[in-house]
């Protein structure tokens, strides 16, 4: 049988999702608290790969298991046997031919901002003193929807087939002294979200304009984009499939 899992962590201690020889990440962690729970070597695979510090409040990943199993009693067991800095909250029972990654319709991410300085929120936020026009970011982060080669906010030296994705949302929020940015698209390139961040925030400090930050996209270079933000501040919160 195939299953899903859905689940969170915290990146600050990880490498990413992706397994790396040298470096914790998500996935060995997840594969050998299944494996060792299970009896049973597992092998699972994710809906996506976050970067080295990145954190996920919704991650789906998949693996195959011949026998039945007590949810509830597993997702117990692995709870008490992860870090703090992982959890589970469910697992589903899917088709055979069900693909976390390949499956997915839609991902959304989260940048968080805090713009005064919080010894309770400098971990999970990026701290920028400067003033923000916040509606100015806005207004350009619809410019976003008019294009889908998005070359110019990807990682350089990247091996993809394509820089295209469809942008469905792109907004920013501001709660006091919060500011948060929500992105939604079909797919993200490595580094993209950082990267947008980083561009809108120039938008911000009057360093760029509307025109300019068009000129950044067709240009489909990225050391005319902005500089990428840091890692703590972002957040995957929901991967979307046609079948959950």
């Amino acid at each position: 049988m195939r299953y899903f899992i859905e689940f969170a962590y915290n990146g600050k201690n990880y490498c990413g999702w992706q397994y790396q020889p040298h470096s914790p990440s998500v996935q060995e962690t997840l594969n050998k608290a299944l494996s060792t729970i299970l009896r049973a070597d597992v092998d699972i695979t994710g809906a996506g790969r976050t970067d080295t510090g990145v954190h996920a409040k919704q991650m789906y990943a998949h693996f195959d298991f011949d026998e039945l199993f007590d949810t509830d009693l597993l997702i117990h067991k692995l709870n008490g046997f992860l870090p703090d800095d992982i959890v589970i909250y469910q697992f589903i029972p899917v088709a055979s031919t069900a693909h976390a990654r390949f499956d997915a319709t839609s991902r959304t991410y989260e940048y968080h901002i805090h713009t005064y300085k919080d010894v309770f929120n400098n971990k999970g936020s990026w701290y920028n003193s400067n003033p923000l026009d916040v509606s100015a970011m806005n207004e350009v982060a619809k410019v976003l929807f008019e294009y889908t080669d998005f070359k110019c906010f990807s990682k350089t030296h990247t091996d993809v087939k394509t820089f295209n994705c469809v942008i469905k949302e792109a907004y920013w929020t501001q709660n006091g002294n919060q500011l948060v940015f929500t992105i939604s698209a079909d797919r993200f390139l490595r580094n993209m979200v950082r990267a947008i961040v980083g561009t809108l925030i120039q938008v911000g400090i009057g360093k760029k304009n509307i025109d300019d930050f068009r000129a950044v996209i067709e240009s489909q270079d990225r050391s005319n984009a902005g500089f990428s933000v840091p890692a703590h501040g972002l957040y995957l919160t929901k991967v979307n499939y046609p079948y959950l």
